[in-house]
């Protein structure tokens, strides 16, 4: 396999993979904007639903990707994605206020519209990740999107029994923040010029998110522990 073809599967399996991690909220909406609905019905709004999630999320995520090549936007970018990332670790709670549909119409335009208010980590990411290659975008979300449809729930459960997960996943995108900001064309000369000072300035952004969302973690744990006893 040559570099290009490698490259380009790495980029692909990272994207899938960071939207899976950022997609638990997204899988809950499904849920919740279905439940009222017949068994046929909800297989059906969810297919629907997702689908229309999934277009926009594509024209959304294209948009991105052209929006990042004006100066300054991709270190922003990168800047915001920090914070997504140490939200992601610290437990920052999903808005579940999700009004079930109680027609099979309703509950697709509630998930469409649900999933591209709570959709902006997920674009920022993957739109960073592809590095402006329109296609790793497309057979990402197509990959991923199934995945989360069918296997939403056991990927959550598996999130759960295995934590470190959430911190790989927080490392990946602190990886693809820090990239972004030193891929900026402005500052990019002055990183190549220091590799060493570039290695470790990504070195610095996933020790920073990780030992930040790991604090907020073990507070949040201990303020629950203090509350029940």
């Amino acid at each position: 396999m040559n570099t290009s073809a490698a490259d380009f599967i790495l980029a692909l399996l990272n994207i899938v993979f960071l939207d899976l991690i950022l997609a638990g909220d997204n899988a809950i909406v499904i849920g919740l904007a279905a439940r009222n609905l017949a068994g046929s019905r909800q297989k059906q709004a969810i297919l629907l639903g997702t689908g229309g999630a999934v277009i926009l999320r594509i024209i959304a995520t294209i948009l991105v990707v052209w929006l990042l090549k004006i100066p300054w936007l991709l270190a922003i970018g990168g800047l915001l994605l920090i914070l997504i990332a140490y939200k992601l670790l610290a437990g920052g709670s999903a808005d579940t206020d999700i009004q079930a549909g109680g027609t099979l119409w309703a509950a697709v335009r509630t998930i469409v519209i649900a999933d591209a208010a709570m959709g902006l980590d997920n674009v920022i990411a993957i739109a960073g990740a592809a590095n402006h290659n329109i296609t790793l975008v497309v057979l990402g979300l197509l990959i991923s999107v199934p995945i989360v449809v069918w296997g939403s729930t056991l990927f959550i459960r598996l999130i759960n029994r295995y934590p470190w997960i959430i911190y790989l996943g927080s490392g990946v995108l602190g990886f693809t923040a820090s990239s972004m900001i030193t891929g900026e064309k402005v500052i990019a000369p002055y990183f190549k010029a220091h590799p060493l000072l570039h290695l470790l300035f990504i070195a610095a952004v996933i020790a920073g998110i990780l030992a930040a969302g790991h604090w907020k973690r073990r507070r949040t744990a201990f303020a629950v522990q203090n509350h029940s006893s």
